[in-house]
């Protein structure tokens, strides 16, 4: 072989080592099943961390709305429980106000879920008509009647509904806001009257019994044969004048209706001064005929 051509070679050997090569790397062969395995698990993630609720938002539904009721109630019973003094352990500091953390610890409610006590903190408790809040943010129960806890109160808050026409007081209000509440009652049942309304709710009155009135048997009986049921007035006025009966009359003194003087339509003649009247014998006529 011509030794000029294999030193060429030896030259074009040489130039090709040191020029850098780049490698293409294999693609491993894509399984189109796993691919598609793979890809409906990360969608299956993404819809479980976008449905996770917002721990501060408080329109839950399903489940846990029913979980979060239930735990307000349990917590209302607890507060009233505590105000009616019904509790040994509250038995000396049951009408002060505690914090949302105090009511509870006390009620043993801990474990609650931290999104149900954000609800219950600042929306449930604050808006319940049977929980006060005070200037501090501490909760209190509030009792549909206040101010009523003794067997004194009770009877000044009676008298006065019956002085003021006001109307009676509902049983079961009664045994929401007064401590021993049925043992009180059962104290003065000679003070008062309770009354059964058609939907079966007991309402309590004061018993005035300056009111009362001893009525003959015999007036009672009469009274009770008397009915007078679908008659008005006019028709219980025309029997009692069939049975020879007078109906009571009204005594008062007819006050005769004031009267008022007629004002007068004729007209007064008022004499009007005549034109030029002042100026008589000063003016002159000069007309040409005269």
């Amino acid at each position: 072989m011509d030794p000029a051509l294999l030193k060429e070679r030896e030259r074009f050997v040489k130039r090709a080592l040191a020029a850098p090569v780049i490698e293409k790397k294999k693609q491993p062969v894509v399984n189109k099943q796993e691919t598609a395995v793979r890809n409906d698990s990360f969608r299956k993630k993404q819809r479980s961390v976008s449905s996770v609720p917002n721990p501060y938002d408080y329109n839950l539904s399903g489940s846990t709305s029913t979980n979060k009721f239930g735990v307000l109630a349990k917590i209302i019973a607890f507060m009233k429980a505590r105000y009616l003094n019904l509790l040994e352990s509250e038995e000396k500091d049951h009408l002060l106000p505690l914090t949302f953390y105090e009511i509870i610890n006390k009620a043993e409610m801990l474990n609650v879920e931290p999104k149900i006590k954000n609800w219950l903190e600042n929306d449930a408790l604050k808006n319940n008509p049977r929980i006060s809040v005070d200037e501090y943010g501490k909760f209190n129960y509030k009792p549909p009647i206040e101010n009523v806890r003794t067997k004194k109160t009770l009877l000044k808050k009676l008298k006065y509904n019956d002085l003021k026409n006001l109307g009676g007081t509902l049983l079961n209000e009664l045994q929401e806001s007064l401590p021993n509440c049925d043992k009180i009652l059962k104290s003065i049942e000679s003070e008062i009257i309770t009354v059964e309304r058609p939907d079966k709710k007991k309402i309590i009155f004061y018993n005035d019994k300056t009111a009362t009135l001893e009525i003959e048997e015999d007036f009672k009986k009469l009274w009770r044969l008397a009915s007078v049921e679908g008659m008005d007035d006019k028709n219980i006025e025309e029997y009692l004048e069939k049975n020879g009966i007078n109906s009571m009359q009204d005594t008062r003194p007819k006050v005769a209706p004031i009267k008022r003087k007629r004002a007068n339509n004729r007209r007064r003649n008022v004499k009007r001064p005549k034109d030029n009247e002042h100026l008589a014998g000063i003016l002159e006529n000069y007309d040409e005929n005269e």
